[in-house]
């Protein structure tokens, strides 16, 4: 026993397991526990302090904090709301209709604005000022099903398309620098859109129907639009040059972090900008950017201490991978990227998983590019929200109770493991993937 708490893993493993329990769990807020976690593995030194606050530095903590500030210039000025008067006489009917509506709009924008966090920050106010047309009352479970549309249509949808999630960027970085492959556009998204992109959609729908019942109002006798507004017309330019320097990024070079901490700059400065200091006080969520940026540290750390490997090594021994029984093999592949991202989160599972895909293609006779495309499924099903930190924003932005978020998690995931899971398989083989 005592060989345990000697080894140089004990520490980093209690820390990160404890603090993955209480995200899980909820049993303290989740900035407190992004706090919490900070501070132990500071204080144990479990990790050099480069490692561990490595969040704050990320690309994915800036997309979030500058999609706050957009998020309320966007509703400060009206521009949501017009652009919810625009949508919402086409979107709002049926609740079925509305719902798909959201989802099929969070998956469409993946393809031209390659930041998830992005894309939630210019859906979520529109999408909030729609449903309060739609007589939809923030608070209700209708509204809680709407946000979550957004969240897991941005975050799960948009793996099937290559450059529009970053876990999928983090495996095809390590694809290349690992074994020199490069993941080419259309045929990444004709191995995963039919099954991962359009039926996941169909059931996300379906579900979010069911546990979040809704009815929507088609607004009456709107009065007539009025003019947009000077800051109305200057903050629709900048978006739009926003989004234009998003899909333009391969050209340019300059992630859409820094466009989008740009754009929150503009909006915050004296004279230019739509937003006072108070406002942004208010608006902002900061104990969101700490969650997400505990997230962020938390999955570096486990890679930087070796637990990550140690876990991947000891599961493949473990899982029953057999050249003999290939639906079996790609199960349990599946099976270990949803275990990795319980530890790593969304975003660290490809950089680890990446690294052993040549052991499992060995031990199960497949394809090296096609274990590497099998983990897609597994990191873009979370079990729970903290594993997709996207998914946190949208509910965030939203105030999505946790437990309402980790419902349709665990059905979602249910129902991609029984029904999804298969027909992927049949997918892989009709292409000769396996």
């Amino acid at each position: 026993m005592s060989h345990w708490f000697s080894h140089p893993l004990f520490l980093p493993t209690l820390v990160i397991f404890i603090t993955i329990i209480l995200w899980a769990t909820s049993l303290l807020a989740e900035f407190i526990t992004a706090l919490l976690f900070f501070t132990v593995a500071m204080i144990l030194k479990i990790a050099p302090p480069e490692t561990i606050f490595s969040g704050f530095a990320s690309s994915a903590f800036w997309l979030v904090f500058s999609g706050f500030v957009l998020g309320v210039a966007i509703r400060k000025t009206g521009l949501a709301d017009r652009a919810a008067r625009a949508l919402s006489a086409r979107l709002t009917g049926e609740w079925w209709q509305m719902v798909g509506s959201v989802v099929l709009l969070s998956y469409a924008l993946a393809f031209v604005m390659p930041s998830n966090m992005g894309r939630i920050a210019l859906l979520m106010p529109i999408v909030a000022a729609m449903a309060k047309r739609a007589g939809v009352e923030e608070g209700t479970r209708g509204w809680y099903g709407l946000a979550l549309a957004v969240g897991f249509g941005t975050f799960q949808l948009s793996a099937t398309i290559l450059p529009a999630n970053v876990p999928n960027l983090v495996m095809s970085g390590a694809a290349e620098g690992s074994y020199g492959l490069h993941l080419n556009y259309l045929p990444y998204l004709l191995l995963h859109t039919p099954v991962l992109g359009l039926l996941k959609g169909m059931i996300l729908v379906a579900l979010i129907c069911w546990l979040f019942p809704g009815k929507a109002q088609p607004p009456q006798h709107l009065p007539p639009t009025q003019p947009m507004s000077g800051a109305e017309k200057r903050l629709a330019w900048l978006l739009l040059v926003v989004l234009a320097l998003w899909v333009t990024e391969s050209w340019h070079g300059i992630g859409p972090a820094w466009t989008g901490l740009a754009a929150a700059v503009v909006t915050l400065l004296p004279r230019v900008g739509f937003i006072s200091g108070e406002e942004f006080s208010s608006g902002v969520n900061m104990r969101t950017c700490i969650y997400v940026a505990g997230i962020l540290g938390l999955a570096t750390t486990v890679t930087q201490t070796g637990l990550g490997r140690a876990v991947g090594e000891a599961l493949l021994h473990v899982m029953p991978l057999d050249p003999d029984k290939p639906f079996t093999s790609f199960a349990a592949l599946t099976g270990i990227t949803t275990a990795l991202n319980f530890i790593m989160t969304a975003n660290g599972v490809p950089a680890l998983y990446t690294t052993l895909a040549q052991s499992f293609s060995q031990a199960t006779g497949f394809p090296l590019l096609s274990v590497i495309m099998i983990q897609v499924l597994g990191y873009s099903t979370p079990l729970l929200p903290y594993q997709a930190s996207p998914i946190v924003v949208a509910m965030a932005l939203g105030k999505v109770p946790a437990r309402a978020g980790m419902k349709l998690c665990l059905w979602l995931a249910v129902a991609t493991f029984l029904i999804l899971l298969p027909l992927d398989y049949a997918w892989f083989q009709l292409l000769g993937k396996l």
